[in-house]
């Protein structure tokens, strides 16, 4: 199947959330598995939107918690591809907590493989990933040595 080949750009997600008592935990900070179901599902739209097809998380690479989030913090969370392989996908989400003047201050940083489904639930290929700048070069080399060290900690081939 040949498929047009997309940039980063569109497939670009944010996702927001004002923080309520509901979403804290017992030190009224933002509970860490409420932003991490926040995280899959900006990736999931985010891999949704460059494959055109059902998806599922396959693996999380990183979840790195830098700051906390208090209720009523707006939080901003922004996904974009960084690579794709045969099936999958590879999303960075970035995650900030956004103050009323607009500026945004970095929360969390996650990367996850998502795999594109067909009607059968069965892998299917997705579209190649055109990268526009440098940036998204080194995001394309991250995400490789990340599948290497995943897959020789696995005795698999990384692609």
């Amino acid at each position: 199947m040949n498929q047009t080949p997309k940039t980063p750009a569109d497939s670009y997600t944010e996702s927001v959330q004002i923080l309520n008592l509901a979403t804290m935990n017992g030190y009224n900070r933002l509970f860490g598995g409420k932003l991490m179901e926040w995280i899959d599902i900006c990736a999931a739209v985010t891999a949704r939107r460059h494959s055109n097809r059902n998806v599922t998380t396959a693996h999380v690479y990183s979840l790195e918690f830098k700051e906390p989030a208090y209720a009523n913090s707006l939080v901003v969370m922004c996904g974009k591809i960084v690579y794709v392989g045969r099936t999958s996908m590879d999303v960075c989400v970035r995650s900030y907590v956004e103050t009323l003047d607009g500026t945004r201050r970095l929360i969390n940083s996650a990367y996850l493989t998502l795999v594109a489904l067909d009607e059968n639930d069965r892998p299917t290929p997705v579209p190649p990933l055109v990268l526009t700048g440098d940036e998204e070069r080194a995001e394309w080399d991250a995400a490789l040595n990340r599948r290497r060290e995943r897959s020789e900690k696995n005795g698999k081939s990384p692609l």
